[in-house]
């Protein structure tokens, strides 16, 4: 069993619901193109992630740490997939 900080367990979740949030944000605000709301969706994930990383080793305040960006983007896609499951059944 590989044991997991609780640091990088934090930015999964928060991967996830951001994920997730933003997934509903793109659905209505790109309604008329599933594809371009999805791929979207995707990249404010990965952006947001990491530029968060970024901030952090830019101003030197908290730790600059890239498996936290790997972290929060799988909570993320993982988040959006959620979402995206209960548009397909719904």
């Amino acid at each position: 069993m590989i044991k997991i900080e609780p640091d990088k367990k934090k930015h999964f979740w928060v991967g996830m619901l951001m994920g997730a949030v933003l997934r509903i944000f793109t659905l209505y605000l790109f309604s008329a193109n599933y594809g371009w709301g999805i791929a979207i969706t995707f990249i404010l994930i990965v952006a947001l992630s990491y530029g968060f990383e970024l901030f952090s080793l830019i101003t030197k305040k908290g730790h600059y740490e890239i498996l936290d960006a790997v972290f929060g983007i799988v909570g993320g896609a993982i988040g959006m997939s959620a979402i995206l499951l209960i548009e397909f059944i719904n």
